[in-house]
This record gives structure tokens, sequence and C-alpha cells, in this order.
């Protein structure tokens, strides 16, 4: 996973705390469910790069 990538889910990520955050202070349950929603999929997108990143290591691991 490239830096840009690492970069670009993180803000993702911190983009959904804040929206969920305002929605919380507001009492605007839309908005907080959305940043919640933004917030796993910036997780998910993550998650499966490590995923890809690990099997990757694992097959050079196994041809080296």
């Amino acid at each position: 996973m490239s830096f840009t990538d690492k970069a670009k889910n993180k803000v993702e990520e911190l983009s959904g705390a804040a929206r969920e955050r305002i929605g919380e202070m507001t009492d605007n349950e839309r908005m907080r469910a959305e940043g919640a929603s933004q917030q796993s999929e910036a997780r998910a997108r993550e998650a499966g790069e490590k995923v890809k990143e690990a099997g990757r290591n694992a097959k050079d691991a196994v041809t080296k």
C-alpha cells in the first residue's frame, strides 16, 4: 500500500469522524450515520490493502 493510499484512507477516516461528531452535536442523525459509514468504508479499504500486502509478503517469502 502506497503512502498516498494510506494518506487518503486516513483523511477519509478523519473526515468521517468529524462528520459524525458534528451530527451528534447538532442532533442530525443522517449526518452522524454518514460519518460513521465513511469511517467504516475507510477502515475496510485499509484492512483490504493490508491483506493484499500480507499476501504479497508471504508470496515473496516463499519465492526467495
